[in-house]
């Protein structure tokens, strides 16, 4: 006669009938796709602030930021209708890093007869400066001002600060633009670059002043190398404002504020297992 069962056993024999005979788990379903923007998710930029890059390559059409980097924003406003970045060649170039140019003598030594800026690393901002929060971890949150990527302390320490603002700073995501410098923190001039992949070892250590908001496949086309042989060159430099309207590119860019951007956020959450943050949202822009 074979030996009774035990209540334990029998337990754990019921248990394991149950988990071989339970369905696995469905796999998660696939991420909605992401509709593109509506009428009322677009914006037109300031013509003032946009600036347009002729390259041997292509196009490339950036969104200058003066509410992050007043100076740096003035002085390519500056050095754009004085014609000195017509003809200026990528001197440097890294893949999956930057695009360097902007120097008068294509060498990575020049710069213009203008004196060297003052950083603008770091910018303060309160509860009217119009940043849209993407994600908040610890006391610092990203997001964007316009189309440009950011990150700061949390507004909750503005109560503690004299002026009621906050330290916040451009986040160096594909497509932004950084003023180039050397060793002394300012010491930018003329030379700028243009970010191929997000390098955030140069946050808060060099001035953000915009973003590419049309043509990084431009942008990831320039032809690399310290210095490149026969490098591509900027042919022609201008603001949208002084473009001939007849001729004038007609540019419109989703709101980070609007529907559309909101979508796009939870569309990244979903898809994302470690935190998202303000870089791994595209802009997207219309250029007719």
């Amino acid at each position: 006669m074979k030996p009774p069962i035990s209540a334990t056993l029998l337990t754990a024999l019921m248990l394991a009938g149950v988990a071989q005979a339970a369905p696995k788990a469905a796999a998660p379903p696939p991420p909605t796709p992401l509709v593109a923007p509506g009428v009322a998710d677009w914006r037109t930029p300031d013509p003032q602030n946009v600036l347009v890059i002729d390259t041997t390559k292509g196009r490339i059409i950036v969104e200058m930021n003066p509410r992050v980097a007043p100076l740096a924003v003035a002085r390519v406003r500056d050095l754009t209708r004085a014609g000195i970045y017509n003809g200026r060649a990528f001197f440097r170039v890294i893949d999956k890093f930057m695009d360097q140019t902007g120097d008068p003598l294509d060498t990575g030594t020049g710069g213009s007869d203008k004196p060297n800026l003052p950083a603008e690393f770091v910018f303060r901002r309160d509860a009217a400066t119009p940043m849209v929060v993407v994600a908040r971890e610890g006391g610092t949150e990203t997001g964007f001002i316009g189309a440009l990527p950011v990150a700061g302390q949390t507004l909750d320490l503005a109560l503690l600060t004299v002026d009621h603002k906050v330290n916040a700073w451009g986040l160096f995501c594909s497509g932004v633009a950084g003023m180039a410098r050397a060793e002394p923190p300012d010491s930018g001039n003329s030379q700028f670059f243009l970010m191929r992949g997000d390098v955030h070892s140069l946050d808060t250590k060099y001035t953000a002043w915009g973003r590419v908001i049309f043509g990084m496949d431009v942008v990831r086309a320039i032809k690399t190398g310290e210095p490149p042989v026969d490098p591509d060159k900027m042919t022609a430099v201008r603001l949208l404002a002084d473009i001939p309207v007849a001729q004038r590119p007609v540019i419109r860019i989703a709101d980070a504020r609007g529907a559309w951007a909101r979508a796009a956020l939870d569309r990244a959450r979903a898809q994302k297992v470690v935190g998202v943050t303000a870089c791994d949202i595209d802009i997207p822009a219309e250029v007719k």
